[in-house]
């Protein structure tokens, strides 16, 4: 299954997500691989803690592959090369969690048939070894974006299950860029349809991720004065009729991360030791990714009427 992460805007959360859905996805004994295509700034190592490919790497990444300068990208064996001491030595039972990372500087491209093709290949082959193929793609109407609307329009990937998370923080603004991003001109449907995607297949195809949602209900929120905790709800029940009325209501939202404190100062893989040792993580925070990732398969969670 392929799995595209996107969103409007960057900080919304979506690369800390994506990583922390991926390792839920591996600890629970899926093999799971991440590709790093937010092509401008390929940074998700530094979320699975990977010192060799904080910034992309020098050589053999997504980016030469894609430019066809080298015949295969380079693989990092995430439970291996981390140097997170809760990923090390690799979790008994868990399964594989492999990051495809792209170049340092390696920038957006201008697409080519020749880039697409060796896209689709890439995508092949990893499905034949992986159950998850998560894609992280860049902010915005991206060449990655395009390149992933290309490459799954094509024959060959027909039989492939492809699924669109698009993320967005729980703000005014946010919320208008995200459905701008899907429904709007250029935008996800109409780029897809124009590549000769099936306008139904697309639209259920398509998930919302609220990041850094607030709850006044939280510990975090308990030394609110009155007015600030009416405030914050009067806010959060315009952002559900705004959201509603943008098409990303409930029926259109696959989940919600709360707003955790480690997140805002540090992005990382959220792993038990942080909320059970340490205690410097929320059990909420870890259970809405774990929520998260068992919903990337449940089907009837993408069969909701749309």
């Amino acid at each position: 299954m392929l799995i595209f992460a996107t969103s409007d805007k960057g900080g919304t959360g979506r690369s800390v997500t994506s990583a922390n859905v991926a390792y839920r996805r591996a600890l629970d004994g899926d093999d799971v691989c991440y590709l790093d295509f937010d092509f401008g700034s390929p940074t998700s190592a530094a979320v699975f803690d990977v010192p060799t490919a904080l910034r992309g790497v020098d050589e053999l990444g997504l980016h030469s592959y894609l430019r066809g300068e080298v015949a295969e990208p380079r693989r990092v064996d995430v439970w291996a090369e981390s140097e997170s001491p809760a990923l090390r030595p690799r979790p008994p039972g868990s399964g594989q969690l492999v990051l495809l990372p792209g170049d340092r500087g390696g920038g957006e491209f201008v697409l080519g048939p020749d880039m697409v093709r060796r896209c689709v290949d890439l995508f092949l082959r990893l499905e034949e070894e992986f159950e998850i193929i998560l894609v992280d793609l860049s902010a915005g109407r991206s060449y990655a974006a395009q390149l992933a609307l290309e490459a799954t329009s094509l024959p060959e990937l027909a039989q492939l299950t492809a699924r669109w998370l698009v993320f967005h923080r729980w703000t005014r603004q946010h919320i208008i860029a995200a459905a701008g991003l899907v429904y709007g001109e250029r935008g996800i449907m109409a780029t897809g349809t124009s590549r000769g995607h099936d306008e139904q297949q697309m639209r259920e195809s398509i998930r919302f991720v609220r990041a850094a949602v607030p709850d006044a209900r939280s510990p975090m929120f308990t030394d609110l004065r009155p007015a600030q905790a009416q405030w914050l709800s009067i806010c959060h029940d315009e952002l559900t009729k705004l959201a509603a009325q943008y098409r990303l209501g409930p029926s259109r939202t696959l989940g919600t991360v709360p707003l955790d404190p480690v997140l805002q100062w540090r992005e990382q893989l959220i792993t038990d030791d942080d909320v059970l040792l340490s205690q410097v993580a929320n059990l909420e925070t870890a259970q809405a990714f774990a929520d998260l990732a068992a919903a990337l398969t449940d089907q009837p969670r993408w069969e909701s009427p749309l």
